[in-house]
């Protein structure tokens, strides 16, 4: 894992403390959104999708640090739209860092170098920055030539200022493992803490809907991805039985509480992928007032081929606390790349029942970088 001792341990003294008191829903990571606007407009992002008088729109400090306050998990991760658009993000991180509370600052790194000064290396701060693959897959992700040499310029600034750096990688539909393989080398000679990695989630109001992998297909590459990986030391920011999911040697249903959302609108229901289920006022009523027996990729149609993290690595996680053996094992020896797979689950849903949700489609748009 490339997750250092020090919250590693904070972590699981919050998992601990919510089991002795029997908490049975509780959050793992705080999703914060303060606003959507972004200076990109990648191709499979459904956050963008909005009225002008929406994208202006900002969390303030006190709402965003109230959030963290209500919320109370651990980790919080400060995603958009475009995080460094937003000209009070340096006094949110600051408080959120007050608080103790570990911060993930997930940015596309384009404005990083004019915002650097803005912020100080911490262990509770954490740069998390987007690439999608290698420059070709991540320029033609964004929708922009140019930008994975800014990224990647980005991320060797911040490690030599002493920041924690993490990558976000998405993949998408046409995905090589031989490709993957050669990304995730270049993430470990970059000297990153960490990589996050997961199948791009099919936002309905993304501009193209036929680059997300389906779930048996993102099982597969992930097995040859990780079967190439064997002793080549990738610093993967995930927890081992996330990732034998990700292989399909595991049956989890989603935990999407664990990952609860605020934005401008309010608390999303039920998670931070799902734009069109609601609000709610407060955190406690996003806890006890969704439905969340109507979300799951069993459940509803719009989950069917989730793999997310932000899903199902609490699910892991909660697995791990029940069967520690298991999480020791595959700690141990690594995801499963071949045999069998664990059985997917079962729709419960008519796919083609009447009023099915519609597939809101767009053509690609190109933004220009606004600094």
């Amino acid at each position: 894992m490339g997750v250092p001792l020090r919250q590693q341990l904070t972590v699981a003294k919050y998992l601990l403390k919510q089991k002795i008191f029997g908490v049975k829903r509780y959050p793992l990571v705080l999703m914060l959104e303060p606003l959507f606007r972004c200076n990109l407009a990648c191709a499979g992002c459904g956050k963008i999708d909005y009225p002008d008088e929406i994208l202006n729109r900002r969390l303030s400090v006190e709402e965003s640090l109230q959030a963290v306050d209500e919320c109370g998990a651990p980790i919080v991760s400060i995603a958009g739209g475009e995080p460094l658009l937003h000209k009070e993000l340096p006094e949110i991180v600051r408080g959120i860092i007050e608080r103790k509370k570990y911060v993930y600052l997930c940015t596309n790194a384009l404005l990083l170098k004019k915002r650097i000064d803005d912020y100080q290396p911490s262990p509770f701060l954490t740069l998390s920055i987007h690439l999608d693959g290698n420059r070709d897959r991540h320029d033609a992700s964004v929708c922009q030539t140019g930008v994975f040499d800014r990224a990647v310029e980005a991320v060797e600034m911040a490690i030599a200022r002493g920041f924690r750096v993490t990558i976000n990688c998405t993949l998408f539909q046409g995905e090589s493992p031989e490709e993957v393989a050669e990304f995730l080398d270049h993430t470990k000679r970059l000297g990153v803490e960490g990589v996050t990695i997961a199948p791009g989630f099919s936002y309905e109001h993304a501009p193209l809907q036929n680059i997300f992998i389906r779930m048996r297909d993102s099982k597969e590459l992930f097995r040859k991805v990780f079967k190439l990986g064997r002793g080549r030391g990738w610093r993967l920011n995930h927890s081992g039985l996330y990732l034998d999911f990700l292989a399909g040697n595991q049956s989890y249903n989603c935990t999407p509480w664990g990952n609860p959302t605020r934005n401008i609108f309010g608390w999303q229901k039920p998670c931070y992928l799902l734009v069109d289920e609601g609000y709610a006022p407060s955190f406690r009523a996003l806890m006890d007032e969704t439905p969340w027996h109507k979300y799951g990729n069993s459940k509803n149609p719009k989950c069917a081929n989730c793999m997310a993290h932000c899903g199902y690595e609490a699910s892991a996680v909660e697995d791990a606390m029940h069967r520690p053996w298991k999480a020791a094992w595959v700690a141990l020896f690594g995801p499963k790349t071949a045999g069998g797979m664990a059985p997917e689950p079962k729709p419960e849903y008519e796919t083609e029942a009447p009023g099915a949700i519609p597939v809101k489609v767009r053509p690609a748009t190109r933004i220009e970088v606004v600094e």
